[in-house]
């Protein structure tokens, strides 16, 4: 009788919340608590957490009841396509610092290219919290 019992709760299906947008939220745009819905589903690939999306910026349109998923979502922008920033090499001791022009719309942590304006060579480089672009080997 125990073994039956054991086999029936195993063999059920466990329900699992999942996030899914409370309306259509366009790309680029940042997420507020009454933008998720909990959904008593599971989905494969949602996320159960509202607090991973909550002050995150949108990276795609997210559709009304579909599920918000990790990648769709990123740290807010702080770099806007054309802008001028600081773009900074740092190695052993040494900085060198010029201006540069996004190439890319970037978030802290996220890789985009960069036109030197001094040589109008492109550059990979990480987009830092504070809006600079820090090149490295």
């Amino acid at each position: 009788m125990i073994r039956i019992v054991i086999l029936i709760l195993l063999g059920s299906p466990v329900a699992a919340e999942t996030i899914v947008a409370a309306r259509t939220i366009p790309a680029q745009t940042l997420i507020a608590p009454d933008d998720l819905l909990v959904r008593d589903v599971t989905i494969a690939g949602g996320e159960s957490d509202p607090l991973l999306f909550v002050g995150m910026e949108s990276r795609v349109a997210l559709y009304a009841g579909r599920p918000i998923r990790v990648g769709d979502v990123g740290l807010p922008a702080v770099v806007e396509r054309n802008q001028i920033i600081p773009l900074i090499f740092v190695r052993n001791g040494l900085k060198i610092s010029t201006e540069g022009r996004s190439l890319a719309r970037a978030g802290p942590g996220e890789m985009i290219r960069i036109m030197n304006l001094s040589s109008r060579s492109t550059v990979s480089a990480r987009i830092g919290k504070d809006g600079a672009a820090y090149v490295s080997q």
